[in-house]
């Protein structure tokens, strides 16, 4: 693994560990020593034609009504946990409009170089609750100004809960391949929560990307482990660049043990080349790294 200086954190855990919100789920109080000389490293992500990190920095952890825990912590805050995920080689940042980070990333990513960056946003295509629902264009001019760029890496249809998404979508559907085909978008795909979408998404040939739910624990899942472990490996088999989230179950499980089990029946069984983790603090995105890259 490459190295970069060396430095060590004491590290004390008052909150989850990545992809946490809520203490008390035993990690309150337990004192974390870490030294941080490894960096996370970059992989193909399926047959997208894109390099990632392994790590991608979530900011939708509690996500609604425009805003997260990552974002509801303030500017600051979030600037230093990219800033820190930058350094340790998590380059990859995934955010949506229901979230509200979009301008915090924004914020954060100004000094780096766009080229060393993987930026992922989500549409939202349901004509329903709070979120604001326009077509494909619309939403991309919009999203590329609130971060200011030129092209977003990867854009998903958010949360598909159903099958058929391809035909009840079909006007996203088109109008991100059209992205795609005009350099505004460099890989397209959708965000699962449902096992019949995501089985449709590792058939799909207009899919470059899924973000899929899973866990050992079978909690915030689409199905169970063995049902989305068996699509996710044939999704990989098709091709597919595959992101896992709910890797610890937005909290759930996260104790030691089961922050080890997570890690290690994601990253040992190659059900996913990336995943991404909602930090809320450095000694989260510190102990996460670690984890996932001794397994690696």
């Amino acid at each position: 693994m490459k190295q970069i200086s060396r430095r060590k954190f004491i590290l004390t855990g008052t909150v989850g560990l990545a992809g946490l919100t809520v203490a008390g789920k035993g990690l309150a109080e337990n004192i974390y020593s870490i030294v941080n000389d490894t960096v996370v490293d970059k992989v193909r992500l399926g047959n997208s034609g894109l390099t990632v990190s392994r790590i991608a920095m979530g900011t939708g952890t509690r996500g609604y009504n425009n805003g997260s825990n990552q974002t509801r912590a303030g500017m600051d805050s979030f600037v230093k946990l990219a800033h820190h995920a930058y350094e340790r080689g998590i380059t990859f940042y995934d955010m949506a409009e229901g979230y509200g980070s979009m301008p915090y990333v924004a914020e954060s990513i100004k000094n780096f170089p766009r080229e060393n960056l993987t930026l992922l946003s989500k549409i939202w295509t349901y004509a329903e609750g709070n979120e604001r629902v326009e077509s494909a264009p619309q939403f991309l001019d919009r999203f590329r100004k609130a971060v200011n760029t030129d092209y977003f890496d990867i854009i998903l249809m958010h949360c598909m809960s159903q099958g058929d998404w391809s035909n009840t979508r079909k006007s996203y559907v088109d109008g991100l391949s059209k992205a795609k085909q005009d350099g505004i978008v460099k890989a397209i795909g959708v965000s699962c929560h449902n096992i019949n979408a995501l089985a449709e998404a590792a058939d799909s040939p207009w899919v470059d990307v899924i973000m899929a739910r899973i866990n050992p624990f079978g909690k915030l899942m689409d199905g169970t482990p063995d049902e989305v472990k068996a699509i996710l490996l044939k999704a990989i088999q098709n091709g597919k660049g595959v992101i896992g989230m709910k890797i610890f179950a937005e909290g759930q499980c996260v104790s030691d043990e089961e922050r080890e089990q997570s890690i290690q029946f994601t990253v040992k069984q190659k059900l996913t080349h990336s995943m991404t983790m909602g930090f809320e603090s450095t000694a989260q995105m510190d102990d996460a790294i670690e984890r996932v890259m001794k397994h690696v």
